[in-house]
């Protein structure tokens, strides 16, 4: 292979890595912390994504922004509904069994569907890249990289280093890993265990949301997107352990190789080769990669 193609798929496979990461790391707050299976994450990047279609033109036209207003704009409202589907229907679960689970959140799957589809309609949408990241960067003699993708994976990485400062150096992040530890003995110190999931929630969403939107000039933006997003962020989660931060991100970064460079490879089989590595490494470490 070529150096400058492997280089770009090695960028290709680091960007998508990173972008599941996002997506991935919000889910394992949601499942390893709350307890519950939310099969609406998924849903969460659609909206993520079409929000940054729908928004910026009104954006442009009442802030004078651009696309990072837009996106800032997106991650904001999807804060505040990850704060109000977790006060209106999420709370209600936490002491369910999980096929209730499954069946509400998939139900929320349906109704975001059928809003989307009256909202925006079933067409295919295009988000344009900024005219300021619309350039390349020429790797080798005739081979350049999209600066976009390059942009995708800076942010990928300061929100990823953001959330671990915040999850290791402050006092919110004390409180969620010790709600991922003993939920009861938080309670009894006197922490708002409900106003600390609702928060949990809204930043799981926030994040799923933000991945959405700055995907959605590469990816386009379509009906059902977010379903293929939660099985392979279910494949994250499980590979790097559930509630493990640590373990999404080598889960994400092991998963977009695998992807990446099964389909230069091994076209034929590149769909199940990321399901056979989950296989693989559950086989010798069913709690998977890391512990909580």
């Amino acid at each position: 292979m070529d150096p400058a193609i492997f280089l770009i798929q090695c960028l290709n496979a680091v960007q998508y890595g990173l972008l599941l990461f996002l997506v991935a790391s919000g889910l394992t707050l949601i499942f390893g912390i709350m307890g519950i299976i939310n099969l609406a994450h998924g849903a969460f990047y659609m909206i993520g994504a079409y929000m940054a279609f729908a928004l910026q033109p009104v954006v442009a036209q009442y802030l004078g922004g651009g696309f990072v207003v837009t996106v800032l704009v997106c991650v904001l409202l999807a804060t505040l509904l990850g704060y109000f589907l977790e006060w209106a229907f999420y709370s209600y679960l936490y002491n369910r069994e999980h096929l209730q689970q499954v069946l509400m959140t998939y139900g929320l799957i349906l109704v975001f569907e059928e809003l989307r589809s009256i909202i925006v309609g079933n067409d295919v949408h295009g988000v344009p890249v900024p005219s300021w990241l619309a350039g390349s960067v020429q790797l080798g003699d005739v081979m350049t990289y999209p600066v976009y993708r390059l942009f995708i994976s800076a942010m990928c990485i300061v929100v990823g280093l953001l959330m671990f400062w915040v999850l290791t150096r402050t006092r919110l992040g004390m409180m969620i890993r010790a709600g991922a530890s003993n939920r009861e003995m938080i309670n009894s110190l006197g922490i708002d265990i409900n106003r600390l999931f609702r928060i949990v929630f809204a930043i799981g969403v926030a994040l799923a949301a933000f991945a959405g939107a700055i995907a959605a000039p590469v990816s386009s933006v379509y009906p059902g997107m977010g379903n293929a997003v939660i099985i392979i962020c279910f494949v994250v989660v499980v590979i790097g352990g559930i509630g493990s931060i640590k373990g999404a991100f080598l889960a994400a970064m092991l998963v977009g190789f695998v992807d990446t460079f099964g389909q230069v490879f091994f076209p034929a089989a590149a769909g199940v080769m990321v399901y056979l590595l989950m296989a693989a490494i559950l086989l010798f470490k069913p709690e998977g990669l890391f512990k909580h």
